[in-house]
């Protein structure tokens, strides 16, 4: 006898960041999704661990970014060492971990098994949005001559579960299930890509050392080899991660916790490291691929390792999977509560896939400057890490035109203001109560609309006229406004959509405008 299929608006495999993160978008709308996960349980051990800036604020605009902050190990600091001539290593120098003026929020480091209780946390108080443990996905097909159907459940999906097998008919299926993607192979696409013969090994250990800068971020280039270290959260145990390079052509499968034990013993001489206890360890070649395709039809949509791998030193893979979970996330939120046509998926594709091959370009450059290979000075190793901080703290991605995305007009009054990209965080003031905050506070993940207008000096009155014929064309009666420290404004009514304004009014100018 077929199996009865059970029929879901959102099927999720996988739940990894990607697949989470959109789950808790789902939960936000008020959507019920389907979450299968081949562990029998929440991950307890993560291997990922680096939360960058833009991950932070997004973790705050959900609400959650203060109890991230509260249990994280803040990175401030990035130490660079090299080797002194004479086969000992020194420090070279030393930056900021982020550049000042890049976001209000920082670098930290997490078990991503604790970033994904947070997030299962969230979707739980939203709607009591459960997973589903323990499934192996088997198949899964899409009829592609209902796909343009929107009331259709094209996709269907056959999992196991304890040896009995279950079929779902599902709307939307995405695949968050890494980089070995059942999803991805069912539907026949590829990883397309390249890897080299470059070998490297991780471990999370806590070590007893007199190498004076284990608890700060650091770069160690000697002439054995190459070796990041990475502290983990936690003040008590002193917790360490060791990103430690191998002989070129070493075979990961033959590489043993001792092998990657003596190599950092070696890299880091004359200084001398015990492992206390050792909590996790890898080894992996370096190889940077993504998918030929990101959708089937516009209904199958890949996200996170199952279209993008790359090595993990820059810390990108956990936050750029949280970040396109976090696009189609809000994005099918929109079309299933009626707010959006289907046809604004067409711009997941357009945008994440993008930012998947400038996250290849990225990691090929930073994996060539941490190689022994690389013929770099100190001085040239340093900047290099340090014009890579903006890549690496998630502020660099640029959406192309798109059917959402376009600039029409001069941007001449937010001249740092980037069409397709994340609006940067910017000190304010809120004239209603005087209030002090950072403007990103006020762009909540909520479902809701913003509408943000740099208006210049409201004194004038052509630059008042405008916005309050904004105000009109949009049915917003009131407006909050927001200004930079040196200026206030007023605000009354929130209406949605929400407009907001910033202007460069003074405060002795605006008394006198709106007296």
């Amino acid at each position: 006898m077929q199996p009865t299929k059970e029929k879901v608006d959102v099927l999720i495999c996988g739940s990894g960041s990607a697949g989470l993160c959109a789950a808790t978008w789902l939960a936000r709308y008020g959507v019920r999704c389907k979450v299968l996960e081949r562990r029998d349980g929440p991950m307890t051990m993560g291997q990922a661990d680096g939360v960058q800036c833009r991950t932070v604020e997004i973790f705050e605009s959900f609400g959650i970014g203060e109890e991230l902050l509260r249990e994280a190990y803040h990175v401030l600091e990035v130490n660079f060492w090299a080797d002194d001539g004479s086969g000992a290593i020194k420090r070279t120098g030393r930056t900021a971990d982020t550049q000042p003026g890049l976001s209000h929020q920082p670098h930290v480091i997490l078990n991503q098994a604790r970033i994904n209780g947070l997030l299962i946390e969230l979707m739980r108080k939203y709607n009591d949005q459960q997973i589903d443990y323990g499934y192996n996905v088997i198949s899964v097909e899409v009829d592609s001559a209902s796909a343009a159907d929107p009331d259709a459940y094209p996709v269907t999906v056959t999992a196991e579960k304890d040896g009995m097998a279950d079929v779902f008919a599902a709307k939307y299926v995405l695949a968050c299930d890494g980089a070995h993607s059942i999803v991805r192979k069912a539907l026949g696409y590829k990883m397309i890509g390249d890897s080299s013969d470059a070998v490297w090994g991780v471990m999370d250990m806590i070590p007893r050392t007199d190498f004076p800068d284990f608890r700060k971020k650091s770069t160690i280039r000697s002439k054995a080899g190459n070796i990041l270290i990475i502290p983990r959260e936690g003040d008590s145990n002193n917790l360490t991660r060791f990103y430690i390079e191998l002989a070129p052509g070493t075979n990961p499968k033959d590489v043993t916790l001792e092998n990657l034990q003596r190599q950092a013993q070696n890299i880091l001489e004359p200084y001398k490291v015990e492992f206390v206890e050792t909590v996790w360890w890898s080894a992996y070649a370096i190889g940077q691929r993504h998918a030929d395709s990101f959708h089937k039809d516009h209904r199958v949509f890949l996200a996170g390792d199952a279209c993008h791998t790359h090595s993990p030193k820059a810390g990108q893979g956990m936050n750029v999977s949280l970040q396109d979970g976090y696009n189609i996330g809000w994005k099918l939120g929109e079309i299933l509560t009626g707010l959006a046509s289907p046809l604004l998926l067409e711009t997941y594709v357009l945008e994440r896939q993008k930012v998947a091959i400038d996250l290849i370009n990225f990691d090929r450059y930073f994996s060539k400057l941490f190689s022994s290979g690389a013929k770099t000075t100190p001085a040239e190793f340093q900047e290099g890490f340090i014009q890579s901080g903006k890549y690496t703290a998630g502020l660099t991605a640029k959406y192309d035109v798109s059917p959402i995305t376009t600039a029409l007009e001069s941007t001449q009054l937010a001249s740092n203001v980037v069409v397709g990209m994340r609006l940067p965080s910017a000190q304010v003031v809120r004239f209603c109560d005087s209030k002090p905050l950072q403007l990103m506070k006020s762009l909540k993940s909520d479902g809701k609309w913003r509408i943000m207008a740099f208006v210049g000096d409201l004194s004038i009155p052509a630059n008042r006229t405008k916005l309050n014929t904004v105000s009109a064309l949009t049915w917003i009666r009131a407006t909050d406004f927001f200004f930079p420290p040196a200026h206030r404004c007023y605000s009354s009514e929130n209406i949605f959509p929400r407009l907001m304004a910033l202007s460069k009014l003074s405060r002795q100018r605006l008394g006198m405008s709106t007296a």
